[in-house]
């Protein structure tokens, strides 16, 4: 390991930004996905001077992003090891698991026994029940929903079950309770799904708008992670955004929660500012959920260059017991077919202020070398998967 450990690493999951067709791309349908270079493609160029100094272009050049002569990061790519595309296998593997069975997705909806069972326990019926956009599914029943009182129940690409109502129709503590009814059904077996997420919304037809009162129920992970060493070793796990669901509260000591990727940067800035010593851990979902998923490669590439007009902020903050990682989780090229994640390599940025300048390091086969890096800076017991990266930070 090199000769400093940190007192503080942060890690920030762009959700989706993938950086080119892993290996295995063919296998999932993925051949030739690229979403950061399709993005930048469609942008006729990136504008990422912060990202771009720190070696992103260096990992695979990208239109309108310079390659840095002297990087400041240390930077490569890495390959998803885990059988899937979606986010808890990406966040879960990131964090020392390797998943070998895919979670299971409903790209023709719920089965109607399911279905009949969630109306019996819930005392509603169900309408939708279909993959769709969380705001093209609202314009679509929402109107029906408000008349009728019947759940709005969709899926997407990753395995979730997800539940929408008015906020006005059904009370938050009732959504939330079915939405607790629905996560003991699938748990296991042929109904097992990753997360159920309650969605509220409020508003009146065609200006239906979902409310930040969303709550995800997620499975617990298959086994002990990083976050749950570091935690247990008495040091500070705090969690951002989404990661707290994702890891259904697993190793975490303080779970903060953000409504945009903005608001992800406004709070993740302000936990950099705090005393602390461990981990803290950023998922912004944006990129995925708002423009990967929806196929709109425009409105990503502006997200992209509003996060690389904030991150000067965040570096403010960070000193020489400082470490930042920048990944990914899976990718989600909006050029690509269908509205689903794609298999690609991982973008991995490496920064602190005590490193005099970075260097390219090896491809990494397993998102897992992140939590093994972690665990080794920490002194904590290694995960089962991932190899360290520390000693190479030379």
């Amino acid at each position: 390991m090199m000769s400093q450990s940190f007192k503080r690493i942060h890690v920030i999951v762009l959700d989706s930004v993938g950086i080119g067709a892993a290996p295995d791309a063919s296998v999932f349908d993925d051949e030739g996905a690229d979403t950061l270079g399709h993005i930048a493609e469609r942008m006729n160029g990136l504008t990422m001077p912060n990202m771009g100094a720190l070696g992103l272009s260096n990992i695979k050049e990208i239109q309108g992003i310079e390659k840095a002569k002297a990087p400041a990061a240390f930077y490569t790519k890495m390959q998803e090891a885990s059988n899937g595309k979606d986010t808890m296998t990406g966040h879960w593997e990131i964090m020392g698991l390797h998943i070998k069975k895919p979670f299971q997705v409903f790209p023709d909806g719920f089965p109607d026994s399911l279905i009949q069972e969630l109306e019996e326990k819930s005392g509603r019926k169900v309408i939708g029940n279909k993959p769709a956009s969380g705001t093209d599914i609202l314009d679509e029943l929402g109107e029906e929903h408000v008349k009728t009182g019947a759940l709005i129940v969709y899926t997407s690409a990753d395995s979730v079950l997800q539940i929408a109502a008015h906020e006005e129709v059904v009370p938050l503590e009732e959504l939330y309770e079915i939405c607790e009814t629905a996560r003991a059904m699938t748990k296991t077996g042929d109904y097992m799904v990753g997360r159920v997420i309650a969605r509220p919304f409020v508003g009146e037809p065609g200006q239906f708008k979902r409310t930040p009162n969303r709550h995800d129920y997620a499975l617990k992970p298959f086994g002990r992670t990083v976050m749950n060493e570091v935690k247990d070793a008495g040091l500070d796990v705090i969690a951002v955004g989404k990661i707290a669901d994702i890891y259904d509260g697993e190793g975490v000591t303080e779970a903060i929660r953000t409504t945009s990727n903005m608001d992800g940067m406004d709070k993740f800035i302000e936990v950099a500012e705090k005393e602390f010593h461990g981990l803290s851990f950023l998922n912004l979902v944006d990129f995925d959920a708002l423009f990967g998923h929806r196929r709109d490669p425009e409105g990503y590439g502006k997200a992209l260059e509003e996060f690389d007009e904030r991150l000067p902020e965040l570096l403010d903050k960070l000193d020489e017991q400082d470490l930042l990682i920048l990944t990914a989780d899976h990718g989600n090229d909006p050029v690509h077919h269908g509205t689903d994640h794609t298999r690609e390599y991982v973008p991995l940025l490496i920064y602190s202020k005590a490193f005099a300048g970075g260097k390219e390091l090896p491809v990494r086969l397993t998102f897992a070398d992140i939590g093994a890096s972690i665990a080794d800076n920490f002194n904590v017991t290694m995960p089962e998967h991932g190899k360290s990266f520390m000693e190479e930070l030379t």
